[in-house]
């Protein structure tokens, strides 16, 4: 990326040092084709999202001296003018805990010069927001100071575990996106049921809607208003008041196996939002800490090359150990 920097010249020198500066920043190939308000979001780490939308709109953003809307895609050699946005300051242990530092260093599945695999851990959002401060994809960036391009490829609920695709380049991050809206890559996910599930195998078509409660927390519904959903769930093992299932997700919806697997009669163990308070509860004896659902594998063609590809994230040590504890049938 190259980057000119404009200075008023009728600013005085103290001015000049302490004040935030109109800058103008050449597109290259690592943001060809990525949205304005995309291309903003990750150049001013900090602002609000809003204040980025305003002075957008307000035509104090401008790319080659014209107005565009917030959706504009950048091209190769577009030059934009940033204005002046003042960042707060954050110091890096507060910004990014060192339990996630400490866990992202030895995440890493498979990697290559366009993109990388982790296995998330649970209890991180993938990326920072709506009231959380940071997430995987700003704690990668930290411990890879070096990495020209980083970006979540698609996301992972919160409490959910497992493998995670994230683009070392913006060719990568469009040749998956791709995969993912032809239905080209194939997720398998472990999760064990409350109560025991009498079927070995059940596809799941059921519409999903999201709604936002008063609370103001987000809930996703079974609704014929909704988008269309499937899943595919799989019995693995029977135990005496749960049952181990592989539930691979033809759709990609938000919670679509959390709400599925309560259509079912059986929601996971540990689903605080969709769960039973009293299994939870009970669960919560036997040392059950989280939500037990772990993105275990992802089956596709490498994007460049086309092999064929499986990459694995094993399941945490804790809900291993937990299993073997559980009574078989």
């Amino acid at each position: 990326m190259v980057l000119f920097i404009f200075i008023d010249p009728s600013m005085s020198n103290e001015q000049q040092g302490e004040s935030p500066k109109v800058t103008f920043v050449e597109i290259t190939e690592d943001h060809n084709d990525q949205r304005l308000d995309n291309f903003l979001l990750t150049h001013l780490k900090g602002v609000p999202k809003s204040r980025i939308y305003r002075i957008i709109r307000k035509g104090e953003v401008r790319v080659n001296k014209g107005r565009v809307d917030v959706k504009y895609r950048l091209v190769i050699g577009d030059i934009i003018r940033v204005p002046p946005v003042r960042i707060a300051e954050r110091s890096e242990e507060s910004y990014i805990p060192q339990g996630l530092k400490d866990e992202l260093q030895h995440s890493v599945l498979f990697e290559d010069d366009g993109f990388l695999i982790i296995n998330k851990p649970a209890g991180f959002a993938v990326h920072g927001g709506s009231g959380v401060s940071s997430g995987i994809i700003e704690g990668f960036r930290l411990i890879r100071p070096e990495a020209r391009f980083l970006e979540l490829v698609h996301r992972l609920d919160k409490d959910t575990s497992g493998c995670l695709i994230i683009a070392k380049k913006r060719s990568a991050l469009r040749l998956f996106h791709e995969l993912f809206r032809d239905n080209h890559i194939h997720k398998t996910y472990i999760a064990l049921l409350a109560g025991q599930w009498q079927r070995k195998k059940l596809i799941v078509n059921a519409p999903l809607l999201k709604n936002v409660q008063k609370g103001g927390e987000r809930m996703v519904s079974i609704s014929p208003l909704g988008k269309e959903a499937e899943t595919l769930f799989r019995r693995v093992q029977l135990f005496a008041d749960a049952t181990l299932v592989e539930a691979s997700p033809k759709t990609g919806r938000t919670h679509q196996i959390r709400v599925h697997a309560v259509s079912l009669g059986h929601p996971i163990v540990g689903d605080e939002r969709y769960g039973e308070d009293d299994v939870n509860k009970r669960f919560r004896h036997k040392g059950y800490k989280r939500m037990f659902l772990h993105a275990q594998t992802l089956q596709f063609n490498h994007p460049v090359s086309g092999v064929a590809m499986s990459v694995s994230a094993p399941l945490p040590p804790q809900l291993d150990t937990l299993l073997k504890h559980e009574q078989s049938l």
